[in-house]
């Protein structure tokens, strides 16, 4: 079986290649803008200022033939299994980022703490949920 997933918009950041960006986002990324297709409006229409989103990518650079890495690329750390690890390289590339939004214009949406690099596939945006909903 295959699947598809269709993009919805794209990043576009500071960050241009993956040795430079940050493991994590609270690692020191840089703000960056989450553009969206036209298609996706009314889908962000109610994302606010202050909102705390996951945003789901394609880490389209990523080397899908990776089962085991050594943990933030340090050959000190054991061989570990991906699925036991926030590692880009896996078979199915998802990247998962806890954002901030810090401004909204029109079909761009700025936010904090995103390390995915410039050009990375948007394919879903979820908002955290706090024990109140």
């Amino acid at each position: 079986m295959t699947y598809e997933i269709r993009p919805i918009g794209v990043v576009q950041s500071s960050l241009v290649d993956r040795a430079s960006a940050p493991k994590q986002g609270v690692e020191g990324a840089p703000d960056a803008w989450l553009t969206f297709d036209p298609a996706m409006a009314d889908g962000i229409r109610d994302l606010t200022v202050g909102d705390e989103v996951f945003v789901l990518t394609w880490l389209h650079l990523a080397d899908r033939s990776v089962v085991a890495v050594h943990p933030r690329d340090d050959l000190r750390n054991p061989l570990t299994g991906v699925f036991s690890t926030r590692s880009s390289d896996r078979p199915n590339p998802i990247g998962l980022h806890r954002v901030r939004v810090l401004a909204i214009d029109g079909l761009r949406v700025r936010v904090a703490d995103l390390e995915a690099i410039d050009g990375t596939p948007i394919v879903d945006v979820k908002p955290v949920l706090d024990a109140t909903r």
